[in-house]
């Protein structure tokens, strides 16, 4: 019998061991950024996301990036919130992710959408910009001019980001479009 018990624990703990942990809700990931941007007196950044969105892995590179990373580390608490995954990666979305998105008006012009909440938890800025007739559309990745100002004047009102600085993400942000 301990024969047959000792391999019976060890493949028990092995899959425990491996099995994938669900993701943390996402007002629980707002609420933890929150407490951190409020004690560090920055800016929470949400970014929704999926695994096979080209454009957010675009706009990671750009904030990663180390001509600009520590200007966004500086000024915010960055998060993702994993919505609208495929087949088996959907155990990778975050709970609630897809409410929150159709909370803020994200779930209808694609990813990434994201939100700037000040350190109080109040939504400050959105990436929805006025198109040329006057309608709210999702800037997602800002790569074209109209839409680098736009995410550029966010992060004016949003950190403490100096012209220098703004012109380091300006620069960053218009390489996406001319890789395109």
């Amino acid at each position: 019998m301990k024969n047959i018990l000792l391999p019976f624990l060890f493949v028990l703990i092995s899959f425990a061991a491996f099995a994938q942990q669900t993701p943390p809700p996402a007002k629980e990931v707002l609420q933890e950024a929150a407490k951190i941007a409020l004690k560090e007196k920055k800016h929470v950044f949400i970014m929704f996301h999926a695994s096979w969105c080209g454009w957010c892995h675009k706009m990671d590179d750009a904030m990663n990036d180390p001509s600009v990373h520590s200007l966004f580390d500086k000024n915010y608490v960055i998060r993702h919130i994993t919505v609208l995954e495929r087949g088996a990666k959907t155990a990778e979305e975050n709970p609630g992710g897809m409410e929150m998105l159709t909370q803020y008006h994200g779930d209808k012009g694609g990813i990434p959408f994201w939100l700037v909440f000040g350190p109080d938890g109040k939504l400050v800025a959105d990436s929805r910009m006025k198109d040329e007739s006057g309608n709210l559309a999702n800037v997602g990745c800002p790569a074209q001019p109209g839409e680098i100002a736009f995410f550029l004047d966010i992060l004016r009102k949003t950190s403490r980001m100096t012209d220098k600085d703004l012109a380091a993400v300006k620069e960053r942000f218009g390489r996406i479009n001319a890789r395109n």
